[in-house]
């Protein structure tokens, strides 16, 4: 079986000083019991990426690519001269460009089935089995046929720790790809974050702007439909409420005649 882990230079969130990411060290994890893996990654230096032979792989592939350029044309060349069974890669990277799309764009580009947030992978003669993290410890189990591009949970066994001498005895090679366009990375437009206004239920969508404030108020809309009761008896009371919790669906309309 053909595995290859994509690899990112990422930062320390305090130090800033080059490491590799945890979740792609938590994929060279689930590799242990599948074979032997192949870190590939692209960008200006192979450096930032070296820590990973220390934790599990025996080999790196380096493709060059510029500073602030995309990598995902040369990855996408390289991954389809491997043809792989299966890639693994992190969610997204850490302390430089966190938009988590290169899994995807990956897998668009060379044809690939993606199964996102996984925890847990295992091998059989023909099939590849995930466990699949749906949150709030709920877990799904997937088998499918590669070749497939998985991206792993923070969830996932932890990494290996890591061995001076393995990274010792690891090698780091220098790949050159086809000639591929390099695209520069798209300008992205960071803005505060603002907390978007609640919708009131219920509230008319068009009209007046007179008209959404009877709503939101309860002049108007659904709101207005109810009764004013002042100073009513407890019977009164709740008889009204039993009956307009039956109008809105709460409470299942009565087969009783009411007394």
């Amino acid at each position: 079986m053909k595995i290859v882990v994509l690899l990112s230079a990422g930062r320390h969130p305090v130090s800033g000083a080059p490491v590799l990411p945890r979740m792609e060290a938590q994929a060279i994890r689930l590799t242990t019991a599948l074979g032997e893996a192949v870190g590939l990654h692209a960008g200006p230096d192979a450096n930032a990426v070296r820590e990973a032979l220390g934790l599990g792989l025996t080999r790196i592939e380096h493709i060059a690519v510029a500073d602030g350029l995309d990598p995902v044309p040369a990855l996408s060349a390289r991954l389809a001269a491997m043809a792989p069974d299966l890639v693994l890669a992190g969610r997204r990277g850490q302390g430089g460009s966190e938009s988590g799309v290169v899994p995807y764009a990956l897998a668009e580009a060379l044809d690939l089935l993606l199964i996102p947030d996984v925890v847990a992978v295992s091998g059989g003669a023909d099939t590849l089995t995930f466990d699949q993290s749906l949150g709030r410890g709920a877990l799904r189990r997937v088998a499918v046929r590669g070749p497939v591009l998985a991206t792993v949970h923070p969830d996932a066994a932890s990494p290996l720790a890591y061995a001076f001498g393995k990274a010792r005895r690891g090698t780091i090679e220098r790949v050159d790809t086809a000639a591929v366009a390099n695209v520069p990375e798209a300008v992205v437009e960071e803005r505060p974050y603002r907390r978007r206004p609640k919708l009131v239920k219920g509230a008319p969508t068009g009209g007046s702007a007179a008209e959404r404030l009877k709503a939101a108020t309860g002049e108007g809309g659904s709101a207005a439909k109810g009764r004013l009761l002042v100073e009513p008896d407890p019977e009164q009371a709740a008889r009204e409420i039993l009956a307009y919790l039956r109008q809105i669906g709460v409470l299942a309309a009565s087969s009783k005649p009411n007394r």
